[in-house]
């Protein structure tokens, strides 16, 4: 990578004291781990937009589609302001170019997967989104975004991080002159990425790609891009690996020995059985990578899709 990558991040989670009651969430993965590698752009709707420190915690009330935030004890609704807010911190988070954000779970204004929504009559639903994070979802819908406690999830750690990765690859190659090569080139190096998470998705590229040029460069891109992160969004399943890891093999079958054979098998194998996590067979189809010089598979980024320091093949 060239330049450093982008994601947006709730501002509790790095350490501030943004909170309603004055504290903070911190979180040290994302911080720690995951500041070795990404810059943080830091987002709290509530403080942002006005609310103050502390202030009196809020709730979403009314229809999940199109809930009210207002407040627990003495009703006052502050949805206008918020969304008025948001429509102008999303036009200045379009030009920080983020490759992914990472939301605070349960907050009625970052909330990205089950936030209560109350009903009149007081009972509450677990269906709802909070506003903020509805409004950077449906104005970014293939920037990748994921909720804080999620990340403990060891597959959809990999998978939101994994997604991170690629699309900073998509956006240097959008650096690039919008040609029919250079996205061939794209399309080659993510195959077994690709595969490994929807062979229909790759198959269905593959054919935008070899027709491409029935289209105008920027409308193949557009399609192209909205494919990519669409494939990438579905989760890389074992079965699904175990075939990319098969097919990998299948590129040595005239170099490899015997023993050799036997060896990936046998960590393939147990990799299917939940005996080995993802990280060994790869390792050492890498390895073998290297020893017979295989040109194809050294541009794979599947072999090598993010940093190894993060470990998160280890867990998967």
């Amino acid at each position: 990578m060239t330049t450093s990558i982008k994601i947006g991040v709730s501002s509790c989670l790095l350490g501030e004291k943004v909170r309603f009651d004055g504290g903070h969430k911190h979180n040290r993965y994302i911080t720690q781990t995951l500041g070795q590698f990404f810059e943080f752009v830091s987002v709290c709707p509530e403080s942002e937009c006005g609310l103050g420190i502390p202030r009196e915690a809020m709730r979403l009330v009314g229809a999940v589609d199109a809930p009210r935030l207002v407040t627990n004890k003495t009703g006052i609704d502050h949805t206008d302001r918020m969304r008025s807010w948001a429509a102008d911190r999303l036009d200045t988070l379009e030009k920080e170019n983020l490759c992914g954000f990472i939301f605070k779970k349960d907050s009625p204004s970052s909330g990205l997967f089950r936030v209560k929504v109350y009903s009149d009559k007081g009972q509450p639903v677990r269906t709802g989104r909070g506003l903020f994070a509805a409004a950077f979802t449906a104005r970014f819908p293939r920037i990748p975004v994921e909720e804080e406690g999620r990340l403990h999830d060891p597959v959809l750690r990999e998978n939101f991080i994994e997604r991170v990765f690629a699309l900073r690859r998509w956006r240097e190659a959008l650096v690039k002159t919008k040609t029919m090569g250079n996205l061939v080139d794209f399309h080659t190096r993510e195959k077994l990425l690709l595969m490994a998470h929807s062979p229909k998705h790759y198959r269905e590229m593959g054919r935008l790609v070899a027709g491409g040029k029935q289209l105008k460069p920027s409308d193949l891109y557009d399609r192209y891009e909205g494919l990519l992160t669409e494939a990438l969004s579905l989760r890389a399943t074992v079965s699904k690996h175990t075939n990319v890891l098969m097919h990998v093999m299948g590129y040595f079958k005239n170099q490899l020995s015997g023993d050799e054979k036997q060896e990936v098998l046998e960590l393939i194998g147990n990799y299917r059985s939940g005996h080995l996590p993802l990280i060994v067979p790869v390792t050492l189809l890498n390895h073998f990578v290297r020893k017979y010089s295989q040109p194809y598979l050294s541009v794979q980024t599947y072999l090598n899709p993010h940093p190894l320091d993060l470990q998160l093949r280890n867990h998967v």
